[in-house]
């Protein structure tokens, strides 16, 4: 265990927190809640630079940061999506849950194949999350009703988010094709 990894581990902790805290009763909960969604996502960006500065990458850490970044996200994207009851968050809420599980497969398929290379995270990946977040503090720190110029200027991040994360989908997606379409052909049975 090594200090990047412990702040990932860190960030997993704080969902039941975060949770616990954006569904508190009292004045304030929203953005006590985004302060922790903040830091947590602040601690996805240290928990890396550490990482390749320390040089303490690990499989481990390999493995536990996306699956932190996931469950933080869509832990808000769900929590966000029910107390909105609006298909406005819901549809671009539906693109980036989907498409994190289409990639998160993808990824381990990829690696079961010993091709991960192909399909590494790219600086549209992290400029998708880096906008998603910024969506996410903002709809989390602005109660859902009513539909403040916060609240409209969350939807439309979360919206260019969303078209992101297709995009990205799509070159992840190209990118591993050949591959793909190797796997689509008929297992050879052993007689």
């Amino acid at each position: 265990m090594n200090v990047p990894n412990l702040i990932t581990l860190i960030r997993i902790l704080l969902v039941p927190l975060f949770v616990c805290v954006y569904y508190a009763p009292w004045a304030g909960a929203n953005l006590a809640a985004a302060s922790l969604f903040a830091v947590a996502a602040a601690t996805d960006w240290l928990d890396g630079y550490l990482a390749r500065s320390l040089n303490q990458m690990t499989r481990f850490g390999a493995f536990l940061d996306p699956v932190a970044d996931k469950i933080i996200v869509v832990t808000a994207l769900v929590m966000l999506i029910g107390s909105h009851a609006s298909p406005l968050l819901t549809l671009p809420g539906l693109v980036i849950v989907g498409r994190e599980i289409v990639i998160s497969s993808l990824r381990a398929w990829m690696a079961e194949l010993n091709r991960r290379g192909l399909v590494e995270v790219s600086l549209l990946g992290k400029v998708k999350t880096t906008v998603q977040m910024v969506a996410l503090i903002l709809l989390l720190a602005t109660p859902a009703v009513p539909l403040t110029p916060w609240v409209w200027s969350g939807y439309g991040l979360l919206y260019v988010a969303a078209a992101l994360t297709l995009w990205s989908m799509i070159l992840y997606l190209r990118a591993a094709w050949p591959t793909l379409r190797e796997g689509m052909a008929p297992i050879q049975q052993d007689r």
